[in-house]
């Protein structure tokens, strides 16, 4: 009889159950990955907490690091042409790029009109595990599949597949340069990514949070200045500061990871003139600020909303980490572990804030 394994379910947002499905075994082309660990990202808060527009039930969990558990027929290497074989550690993108939609067509493969085509399934479809809030994870063959390097561990791999892949493509998409003022919004798992990636780049760095401790870990992953809303708690004064700390003319590039509407009004506030900003904390539809668009006409800032990422830089990202994970503490993003049963702690951990990164540990020796 074949292994089963399980997988959590949202019954409805904020209540969880569990469901014990067999193994599948993978059809050409696709992989059975054993799940070794997967983080708690801000779109499960969102989905937990009824934010989401569409998604009331269903799997959760897309940001993960995994075993190949069977490789599928044809199935002979990446998706940059390195062997793959039983045992070997991967990450996949956890959406798909069909190529045939008109944005694939555009080479717009971040936008994919099909990008959750098996991630939205429901459980109960085979080959079931779609997310990766379980013991398996089922990878089609328009998703994206790497193996991890050596030196990179599970604990900085595990969120490669979202939160870094998806600033070093924002980072990437905003043409940051050696020696410009970056400003990110929030010091969770994508602002402390960014943050990295930004010094990496040559920037100067400034972080704002609420939370002082995250702040501490900004300053860790680079961030050269940083503002705790506490001490600037009116948006007037942490504008001042921002100018302050660029000789008085804003950031050249503002990124927007806090998830607060305000946030991103603030932003376009914090940019210099003819600055950009990228936007891709927010992404519940139908929360809206006001907007003056007479002071985007004058001033020239630039929005560039980033949703997902062009599936190659999941290997930018693997390769930063294996670059970088002696000047960064990656490792420590991950800052609380859980079992699979204890999903439901972890995802109110998260919502709280009294974790950046919450990982479920499920098949990691």
């Amino acid at each position: 009889m074949s292994e089963s394994g399980r997988i959590a379910i949202m019954t409805s947002p904020g209540s969880l159950a569990f469901a014990e499905y067999p193994a599948p075994e993978p059809r050409p082309g696709c992989i059975l990955a054993r799940v070794s660990r997967t983080n708690v990202c801000g779109s499960e808060i969102h989905i937990w907490c009824g934010h989401h527009p569409t998604k009331r039930s269903g799997g959760l969990g897309h940001e993960m690091v995994g075993m190949v558990e069977k490789l599928g027929e044809g199935v002979t290497c990446d998706s940059a042409g390195a062997p793959l074989s039983v045992g070997d550690r991967i990450v996949a993108t956890y959406f798909i790029a069909c190529r045939r939609c008109n944005p694939c067509q555009h080479g717009q493969f971040n936008l994919c009109t099909n990008a959750y085509q098996f991630w939205g399934r429901p459980p109960e479809q085979e080959p079931h595990f779609h997310t990766t809030f379980g013991t398996f994870h089922y990878i089609h063959p328009d998703q994206y599949v790497y193996r991890v390097p050596d030196n990179v561990s599970d604990r900085a791999a595990s969120s490669a597949n979202c939160a870094l892949s998806q600033v070093y493509f924002g980072v990437d998409d905003a043409q940051l340069t050696s020696g410009e003022n970056v400003v990110i919004q929030g010091a969770g798992g994508l602002g402390l990514n960014a943050a990295a990636v930004a010094r990496a780049r040559g920037a100067r760095v400034i972080v704002i949070d609420a939370v002082s401790a995250r702040l501490d870990q900004a300053r860790r992953f680079g961030a050269h200045e940083t503002i705790l809303m506490a001490d600037y708690p009116d948006q007037a004064d942490r504008i001042a500061r921002v100018k302050e700390l660029t000789g008085g003319h804003g950031a050249d590039l503002v990124i927007e990871v806090a998830g607060v509407p305000a946030a991103f009004n603030e932003a376009l506030l914090l940019a210099r003139a003819g600055g950009r900003v990228v936007g891709m904390g927010n992404i519940s539809p139908g929360q809206t600020v006001a907007i003056d668009p007479g002071l985007l006409t004058r001033t020239g800032v630039r929005i560039l909303p980033i949703m997902r990422y062009q599936p190659w830089y999941l290997k930018k990202a693997l390769d930063f980490l294996s670059d970088y994970k002696d000047t960064y503490p990656f490792d420590e993003l991950v800052d609380a572990e859980f079992t699979l049963d204890q999903i439901e702690e972890a995802l109110a951990r998260s919502v709280d804030r009294t974790v950046t990164r919450a990982s479920i540990l499920i098949g990691e020796g």
